[in-house]
């Protein structure tokens, strides 16, 4: 009998700690768990990449520029998101 459930599913959460954080808020899309929603049909769907919050956070705080980002994630350009808001 097959899981009816997504307990071992693609997405996670990612939690931004730290005084310069503007908290109080939840970023990122809740893609609902209606089957056309999940992943294969089985998993909560990864919304956000794990690479635009560390650059959102790594950027400011080392003082990075985009081509210095361009070097620690390859191939990656970070799109405009609301954590460049929510991390000071």
């Amino acid at each position: 009998m097959p899981a009816r459930c997504t307990d071992h599913g693609h997405g996670n959460v990612v939690w931004v700690l730290g005084g310069a954080v503007q908290g109080g808020r939840i970023s990122g899309d809740w893609p609902g768990l209606a089957p056309a929603a999940l992943y294969e049909s089985r998993d909560l769907a990864v919304t956000t990449d794990f690479r635009t919050v560390l650059a959102a956070v790594i950027g400011p705080h080392l003082r990075l520029s985009g081509r210095s980002l361009s070097n620690i994630f390859p191939g990656f350009a970070p799109p405009h998101s609301d954590l460049d808001r929510i991390i000071g």
